[in-house]
């Protein structure tokens, strides 16, 4: 099935932002978030295992796999042939939107500014990543661009917990949000895991 950005952002309230340096944790993971209903799984390009993370991620019935961390069209095409059916940005260049619109790919790029944002509009898109969320002025912030960019769609991302996110969700530009949060630090806990994918999923929005 073919999802728009749109669509990948309508799957849950929360895609989690995932930074997996091991292989074997992949599959776990992803059928824990899935089972805790968040079918979105953002694997952010930092670790060297990360395009295998993707491939095994992909194979996970109920996984919509993107990759993150994406910074130019060679990352792009190495995602994609790895699996990802969507891409993230921590932010916007001309090469990779592009690219990224070429390819047909649902891409999220990463914004912070007016200017940021009419970029992307001025390239066709309407769905972007406000980031880093937290420390580029919060909500406050993103309230202030998306009034007279009132058709731009947000996935705040970068510092959101699961405390802050229902006060992100409640805004009608934005869509979801993106959080590291229902994944804790240390060994794969894959019941652990699905409970705060559970709690994310009932999140309001």
């Amino acid at each position: 099935m073919t999802l728009s950005v749109g669509d990948v952002m309508e799957l849950a309230p929360v895609i989690p932002v995932l930074v997996v340096d091991r292989v074997e944790d992949a599959v776990p993971i992803a059928q824990a978030l899935v089972a805790g209903g968040l079918p979105a799984l953002e694997v952010t390009l930092r670790t060297p295992a990360a395009l295998d993370v993707i491939r095994a991620m992909a194979q996970v019935e109920g996984a919509v796999v993107g990759a993150g961390t994406v910074l130019n069209p060679a990352q792009l095409d190495a995602a994609m042939a790895a699996g990802a059916r969507f891409i993230v940005s921590p932010g916007l260049t001309e090469p990779l939107g592009r690219a990224a619109i070429a390819a047909g790919i649902p891409f999220l790029p990463g914004t912070a500014t007016a200017g940021d944002i009419m970029r992307g509009m001025d390239m066709g898109l309407t769905h972007f990543k406000f980031f880093p969320a937290a420390t580029s002025g919060g909500l406050p912030a993103l309230k202030a661009l998306a009034a007279p960019l009132h058709t731009a769609r947000f996935c705040p991302t970068g510092g959101i917990t699961a405390q802050s996110a229902p006060e992100w969700l409640a805004q009608p530009f934005v869509k979801c949000v993106g959080g590291s949060w229902v994944i804790p630090k240390g060994p794969v806990d894959m019941a652990a895991i699905e409970a705060l994918a559970r709690e994310a999923a009932a999140l309001p929005r």
